[in-house]
């Protein structure tokens, strides 16, 4: 009998079997088609109404004056958001009026007009289980001890630079930053951006270019594809997570070169992402890393959902599987997530860097990061490596704890959820339009915030809410959630898994922890 402590079980070298994609019955998907059938050809019917003045029309449409000009709206996109989207929309941007810990108030909001227009009720509902924010570290918070320095920063600095890093908005507090990510990271340096989703989208272009080859992975984030299609590259798409299909694309694109000159590619880029924040799933990077070298490519990770969540230490993917960070060309996350803050990195190599910070877009034109937001961070890290006096690591192994926890327990209830075991990111798939709606009303309902996610997002036949555990949740917050989720999901028939998972005690109680 081996005895492991409490951090061998939590972050135990990750085996690709532990990711679930379970498939639902047969009769799911066909239900789910015939569902999205029923509800378009409705929308086809008002349509009609509308066209012979049965039924008014809310959404925005071209005057009779520019029935010449190019359509602004594409038709179909038009029908899907005024039939189909507009009949549920009262389930998305609900107006929260709290800090986005682990429980939120929300503002009561009614429509008139079948979800046109909402007004507030003047009502509020507190105190509702926040499961659907990236707070995973739990350090979106107002405790006044702990912001102390980021108000001293903000009386020191104000609460904007007004001018670029490479102008006038480089204060001693972004030079601390960024050497202290390089050292957190244990790379040679790095370069912080106000803003994440631009990290991506202004520095692709800047590392590829025309006669370079991008394989992203088919389930990357939105800004890295904008990056990649910004950057002039040819872009090839590899099946999720797939060594087999990425393989085969290093390997003709090493063979055959560019198209019709066949020309050695100037280089080849693989894109992924640490967690992939629809699925769940974790990226296979130690697979990924022997292809770059083998085929001589180059490696961009996004870690946005990865960095501060998972490692023994919170270094992401990179120490989740105990590689070198070295090895990855490219490190690249935001702290908008983990961090309670704002911006993200691009980390690495010193020669790298120093290129970005001449040729990078959001280096060269974007404001510098916000000094309250910049000390944010500083007080985040340092808690993270325990610079600051705190027990280290003691939030990221509550969010393991809680993340096993809550991805056992859902299992053993029937419910089919995707990603691997370590991944704070848990999608439920519900599949069918009318149970995603009925869903996110009954959670409420409850008091308990969720966020579902549909088509276009998702796949027509998969459906799901998105549940993010966070180191602030406490055991009675999650047993709460899983047991209004056990009722609900009997309510609607959610429990489509047809695995058996046996009770494990070990995850049911803290106090079992220690030793196995």
């Amino acid at each position: 009998m081996r005895f492991l402590l409490l951090e061998e079980v939590l972050f135990r070298p990750l085996q690709h079997k532990q990711e679930s994609f379970e498939q639902a019955p047969m009769y799911v998907a066909v239900m789910t088609y015939l569902g999205f059938g029923i509800v378009t050809l409705f929308g086809y019917f008002r349509d009609f109404l509308r066209a012979v003045g049965l039924e008014k029309c809310n959404l925005a449409q071209e005057r009779v004056e520019q029935k010449d000009f190019v359509p602004l709206y594409q038709d179909f996109e038009n029908f899907y958001n005024r039939n189909l989207y507009m009949r549920v929309r009262d389930n998305w941007n609900r107006p929260v009026c709290s800090l986005p810990g682990p429980v939120f108030d929300l503002m009561e909001r009614v429509s008139d007009d079948y979800n046109w227009t909402f007004r507030l009720t003047g009502r509020t509902l507190h105190n509702a289980i926040n499961m659907g924010s990236y707070n995973y570290l739990g350090f979106a918070e107002n405790n006044a001890d702990f912001l102390k320095t980021v108000a001293d920063k903000t009386q020191q600095y104000g609460v904007g630079v007004c001018s670029t890093r490479q102008e006038m908005g480089t204060l001693s507090i972004h030079e601390e930053l960024e050497q202290l990510v390089a050292s957190f990271l244990r790379v040679e340096s790095s370069m912080t951006f106000g803003m994440g989703f631009a990290t991506n989208s202004m520095n692709i272009p800047a590392i590829v270019g025309k006669g370079g080859l991008i394989l992203s992975d088919e389930l990357n984030h939105t800004s890295l594809i904008l990056g990649a299609r910004l950057s002039g590259a040819t872009i090839r798409v590899f099946k999720h997570n797939n060594m087999h299909s990425l393989e085969k694309m290093l390997r003709e694109a090493v063979c055959s070169g560019q198209p019709r000159t066949h020309r050695p590619w100037k280089k080849i880029l693989i894109m992924v992402e640490g967690i992939y924040s629809m699925e769940g799933s974790v990226v296979r990077l130690s697979e990924i890393i022997a292809l770059k070298k083998k085929y001589k490519a180059y490696l961009y990770l996004d870690e946005a959902h990865s960095i501060g969540a998972v490692g023994p230490s919170g270094r992401g993917v990179a120490e989740l599987f105990n590689v070198n960070p070295a090895d990855v060309d490219v490190m690249m996350g935001t702290f908008t997530k983990s961090f309670g803050a704002a911006g993200g990195y691009i980390a690495g190599k010193k020669e790298l860097v120093d290129y970005l910070r001449s040729h990078s877009h959001s280096a060269v034109y974007a404001s510098a990061m916000s000094p309250p937001v910049t000390e944010q961070i500083l007080r985040a890290m340092k808690c993270i490596m325990g610079k600051d006096g705190s027990t280290e690591g003691e939030r990221i192994r509550q969010l393991a704890e809680n993340t096993r926890y809550f991805r056992a327990r859902l299992k053993e209830m029937g419910f089919i959820i995707y990603g691997n075991d370590d991944s704070p990111v848990v999608p439920i798939l519900l599949y069918m339009p009318g149970k995603v709606v009925a869903f996110a009303r009954e959670m409420l309902e409850r008091k308990i915030g969720v966020v579902v996610v549909g088509f276009p997002a998702t796949p027509i036949t998969e459906a799901r809410a998105r549940f993010c555990l966070s180191a602030s949740h406490t055991r009675a917050m999650l047993n709460q959630v899983l047991r209004h989720m056990n009722e609900v999901g009997d309510n609607l028939c959610l429990k489509f898994s047809r695995l058996k998972y046996s009770s494990c005690p070990n995850l049911c109680d803290e106090t079992d922890f220690e030793l196995i």
